[in-house]
């Protein structure tokens, strides 16, 4: 079975070391899915966020709380998992969804 590559910027390893330790492993549970399926994670794990520039999220839910962790398709098999917030409405947040696509946006103009 083919792995792909998953490299988390520092905002959401940030973020990520801040939650309780079951939703923090959840969440890197969630990770390794997207290491392991990559494209073809499916949902609840994951969905395309649409008007965002291929940016899509992945889904965790623990109980009731919820978090959404931002990534994208760089090349080749590679991901990059921008930030992560803690999802308190049924819409998500436009202001965190803004920062991830300036996160990728600044990510692709640094890479190679």
């Amino acid at each position: 079975m083919n792995e792909y590559e998953v490299r988390l910027l520092e905002d959401v390893v940030c973020f990520l070391h801040g939650l309780p330790a079951k939703l923090r492993a959840k969440a890197f549970r969630g990770v390794q899915l997207l290491r392991a399926l990559g494209p073809e994670l499916p949902m609840p794990h994951a969905k395309a966020l649409k008007g965002t520039d291929g940016l899509r999220e992945l889904r965790v839910k623990l109980a009731s709380d919820i978090v959404r962790l931002f990534y994208f398709h760089h090349k080749g098999e590679v991901y990059i998992v921008t930030s992560g917030f803690v999802k308190k409405g049924d819409k998500t947040d436009p202001r965190e969804l803004q920062r991830a696509i300036r996160l990728m946006r600044m990510f692709k103009e640094d890479a190679p």
